[in-house]
């Protein structure tokens, strides 16, 4: 990769997000009074993140089953809303011990 090919790329990618942040402020005068809209754009970014993240989830591990245990383990945590580390850390004990026990390590 050419110096100014990278240099190219990274004009187009920061134009790109420049333009996405100011769209919306340029385009939007005063305050968004419709609660539909208000509470769609307050949801689209737990949305994004959550279809992001989602497949990968399921694909973490290499093994299907210890990967469904620990977001299992994950969701029962979210639900109970503990904290991020908490249902972060547990997850990821929740595999290991699902691979350990099933002799998957």
């Amino acid at each position: 990769m050419t110096p100014s090919y990278f240099f190219l790329q990274l004009s187009v990618m920061a134009g790109v997000t420049y333009l996405i942040r100011m769209l919306p402020l340029a385009a939007v005068k005063g305050r968004i009074r419709s609660q539909f809209v208000r509470s769609f754009l307050f949801y689209v970014p737990y949305a994004v993140l959550a279809a992001m993240t989602f497949p990968d989830i399921l694909y973490s591990t290499g093994n299907l089953a210890s990967a469904a245990a620990a977001l299992a383990v994950a969701l029962v945590l979210a639900w109970q809303e503990r904290s991020l580390l908490t249902v972060a850390l547990s997850a990821c004990g929740a595999a290991l011990l699902f691979q350990l026990a099933g002799g998957l390590l």
